[in-house]
């Protein structure tokens, strides 16, 4: 951790902040300092006025935003002068900016290397030939595999995390003063955020500042030396991140930090867990992988191996978790037993069905025993319909009446714990939380036997994520349930999962009980998961421990 002069003047200086939007304020009142090789972050759930309080600092708070603020100033310049052409400016050359979602933020039209060598093209002399040895640079400083491939591919061809890697290398292409990362490493495998980590605390070493916003409280520990606590548009709660990550006096910071040790805590290889693993495989085998194999074609031309001989089981009543690095195989693998790729070499049935022997009317007809829960729900509803049409379009697939559509849709959001009054919201009108718990509803419509969870946590708070895991488990004992849950959070993983199955490369290189495969590896690789994960300090016992989640 950095140590600060009292007297240094701060880098950044907010004072008496307040944003509106149309006339309905989300930001009251925020004062903030950061100074030179510090990392201050900003935590709390969805709707605390986070992500608005950081933009306001790049000049991006939004269409319809009202600022207002005592002070507002970056290096002592003050920003609520600047007009856009001066935001330009100071964008990219003294403020580097990553925003959470990466598909959403770089072009799609544009090859990731173009993208990266913009703020270079824009804000220094380098010539053609340096620009592109620069973006090499960065894309292997980010941990990028095959820079001079990934740099010719376009953002949709790569996974969620190396599309999180290229937009961190866009951000510190002009090594800013200022770095503000909104959830920087929500789509990171474990040994990827660490070395994002470890690059952005090399950063600082540089006197450069970090602004983090993130719901993740372990990277909180790992990188803050100051955290400020927003609940609804104010800072209940600022101090150092010893004090307020071991001690924190706020309840609701208290309950922010005990939901993320509900959802990261260990549970022990007891007996009574061994029980239950073996009832679980006396359950008959709803879905089954044998030597699945599947490459795809570079834009070198070059084929790349995604899948080598890939086999799973997955039974009734089962959680089986799947993890490993982007670029494993694990979303790969999920589209296969969606039925949205199909392997070149292996076997699947599920329920009994050869799968990929079925005909395209055959495999609609079956896809309604296998449903899916996306990372971000936002992007898979169209944001025209309403709730109602969301879960409706569902339950017609599944033969329900239109004249019942209503009553089955309301009984659906109940059993997620949602009031029937969001039938007719809309998904932008609804908080993560809520959607995410709207594209579990949809995919229950189904009645499936299998439902894959793919990241369906990451992207939320720790108390939401704590709510969403329980629901979970809650369905999956009520309705016998098979899920498979592919993660790249080994704790949460950890917590849902009767079985893991770990794959490196495309191959499964271990697979077992939860207990023996995260308790204790037999595999190098996935002791080097494990030890890459960030821990939440120790928390001092005066608080911990007595406050309802």
């Amino acid at each position: 951790m950095s140590i600060f002069k009292k007297n240094q003047a701060p880098l950044v200086d907010i004072r008496g902040l307040h944003v509106r939007f149309n006339g309905v304020p989300v930001v009251h009142g925020v004062d903030l300092q950061l100074r030179a090789g510090q990392c201050l972050a900003l935590v709390g759930e969805s709707g605390s006025g986070k992500s608005v309080t950081a933009r306001t600092l790049v000049g991006l708070t939004g269409a319809g935003a009202h600022v207002q603020a005592q002070r507002l100033a970056f290096a002592g310049q003050d920003l609520r002068q600047l007009d856009e052409r001066a935001w330009r400016r100071l964008r990219g050359e003294h403020i580097g900016f990553v925003m959470q979602d990466a598909l959403g933020s770089l072009d799609p039209l544009r090859r990731v290397g173009a993208e990266i060598e913009e703020p270079l093209l824009l804000h220094t002399d380098l010539a053609a030939e340096q620009r592109r040895l620069r973006v090499l640079e960065l894309l292997r400083q980010v941990g990028v595999p095959e820079p001079e491939v990934r740099a010719r591919q376009y953002p949709w061809q790569l996974s969620g995390g190396l599309r999180q890697r290229a937009l961190i290398a866009s951000a510190i292409a002009c090594q800013p003063r200022l770095l503000i990362a909104d959830e920087p490493t929500t789509a990171l495998d474990a040994t990827v955020q660490a070395q994002i980590l470890d690059l952005l605390e090399q950063l600082r070493e540089r006197d450069n500042s970090l602004l983090m916003v993130s719901h993740d409280l372990a990277v909180v520990a790992r990188l803050a030396d100051w955290v400020a606590v927003m609940r609804h548009g104010v800072v209940v709660e600022q101090g150092s991140v010893e004090q307020i990550l071991q001690d924190p006096q706020d309840p609701y910071t208290q309950r922010l930090l005990s939901a993320a040790r509900a959802v990261h805590f260990k549970r022990p290889a007891a007996p009574a867990l061994a029980l239950m693993e073996n009832v679980v495989d006396e359950q008959p085998v709803v879905l089954e992988a044998r030597g699945l194999s599947k490459a795809f074609a570079g834009p070198d031309g070059r084929l790349r191996q995604v899948l080598d001989d890939v086999s799973l089981q997955l039974r009734a009543g089962q959680t089986l978790g799947v993890v490993g690095e982007s670029g494993s195989g694990k979303s790969t693998l999920g589209r296969i037993l969606l039925g949205l790729e199909r392997p070149e070499q292996g076997s699947l049935q599920l329920a009994g069905q050869d799968w990929l022997a079925l005909s395209a009317a055959q495999q609609r007809q079956a896809r309604q025993g296998i449903q899916v829960v996306f990372q971000d729900p936002l992007a898979s509803f169209d944001p025209r319909y309403t709730v109602l049409r969301v879960l409706a379009e569902a339950l017609a697939h599944a033969g329900v009446p239109r004249a019942l559509q209503r009553t089955e849709a309301a009984a659906l959001l109940e059993r997620v714990q949602l009031p029937a009054g969001l039938l007719e919201r809309r998904p932008l009108e609804l908080s993560g939380g809520q959607r995410q718990r709207i594209a579990i509803a949809r995919a229950l419509a189904m009645k499936p036997r299998v439902l894959v969870l793919d990241e369906p946590v990451s992207a939320l708070d720790v108390s939401v994520q704590a709510r969403i895991l329980a629901l979970l488990a809650e369905l999956k004992a009520e309705l016998n349930l098979a899920c498979l849950f592919i993660s790249h959070d080994l704790g949460v993983v950890e917590q849902v999962s009767d079985h893991v199955l770990v794959m490196q490369g495309g191959r499964v290189v271990e697979q077992g009980a939860a207990a023996q495969v995260l308790g204790q590896p037999r595999q190098a690789y996935t002791r080097a998961l494990l030890d890459a994960v960030p821990h939440l300090p120790a928390a001092r016992p005066s608080w911990f421990g007595r406050i309802a989640v």
